[in-house]
């Protein structure tokens, strides 16, 4: 039996869940493993650390929700629009929000001539869509049309707030881990070692492999949640772009409009490593400064593109 479009975006809710309980669990154990280690092995000392680090990582995705999609439109420099300010472009968003079945988004305008766009928020009923001013002067109204309805299927598929709350249990994962490591790096492992062996009690056996764990933790979760996040924004990714073509019918609009940004070579000032991920093709140039050393946030652009050009062909 086919899968439709609604037990696709079922499925991302299901696994966007399930990814973010891992999350936490991640967190959890890691925390854990770091608390028993600083307790000179003691497995009943990890608990206490665990706890605060769950009430902290949910304090944290809290303000994320509720606050981060302003952050994000001001660290942009992305200023609100009205109809009166552009009637055909608030028109496009209009008429695919209403073939989404959501509410129409918040509309923004990025005053830079590169070409891109990004949706943010935390659901279909607080949303936002910024657009950079070279993509609404460079691309007709049907490549304008499939970027925006690509940015709505983020919106209508809940990615935006998969994607704010992945940004910060990794940031928060990431951010403990190199406190951790720099503690060891300045002797503080070193010391704990010497106190334990002058005082041995804690866990035995136990306690020494959740040591060892603690430093294995702190060296591969960062990079093991940077990639899960990563997997998963590119599948996204591609959902949308099937999205899209349900709910303008025509692929060619948004295959030709991720060819002009897969050629623009503008640079997007406003966009950093905390944001790229957001956007409809990664802002970061692989020229850049900027790009060294990154993972890929986005599927191949002209991966993307031959889709929809087969879409377009069935």
């Amino acid at each position: 039996m086919a899968r439709t479009f609604h037990d696709l975006i079922a499925e991302n809710r299901r696994n966007s869940f399930l990814l973010v309980v891992a999350f936490v669990v991640l967190i959890s154990a890691t925390v854990y493993a770091i608390g028993v280690f600083l307790a000179d092995g003691d497995p009943r000392s990890g608990i206490a650390p665990a706890g605060v680090a769950l009430v902290a990582a949910g304090g944290l995705s809290l303000g994320a929700l509720y606050g981060g999609s302003n952050a994000i439109l001001g660290m942009s420099r992305a200023r609100r629009i009205a109809k009166e300010d552009d009637p055909q472009l608030y028109n496009v968003v209009e008429e695919i929000s209403i073939a989404a079945g959501i509410p129409m988004p918040a509309l923004y305008l990025i005053d830079d001539t590169a070409l891109n766009a990004f949706a943010t928020g935390r659901d279909p009923k607080h949303a936002a869509v910024a657009i950079t001013k070279g993509l609404r002067d460079r691309l007709t109204r049907d490549e304008l049309q499939g970027v925006l309805a690509h940015e709505i299927a983020h919106v209508r598929n809940y990615d935006i707030r998969f994607s704010m709350l992945l940004a910060v249990l990794v940031g928060f994962l990431v951010l403990v881990c190199d406190v951790f490591r720099r503690y060891l790096w300045w002797g503080g492992g070193s010391r704990r070692r010497r106190s334990s062996s002058s005082d041995r009690g804690g866990g035995g056996g136990a306690g020494a492999i959740l040591v060892v764990l603690a430093i294995v933790l702190s060296i591969i979760a960062p990079l093991l949640a940077r990639m899960i996040q990563l997997a998963a924004s590119r599948q996204r990714e591609y959902l949308a772009d099937a999205s899209a073509v349900e709910l303008t019918r025509y692929p060619q609009g948004l295959a030709g409009a991720l060819e002009k940004l897969g050629n623009d070579r503008e640079i997007l000032e406003v966009a950093n490593r905390a944001t790229q991920h957001l956007y409809i093709v990664n802002p970061i140039k692989s020229f850049e400064k900027r790009a060294k050393g990154l993972f890929s946030t986005h599927p191949p652009l002209q991966e993307r593109i031959d889709r929809l050009r087969a879409l377009g062909r069935e």
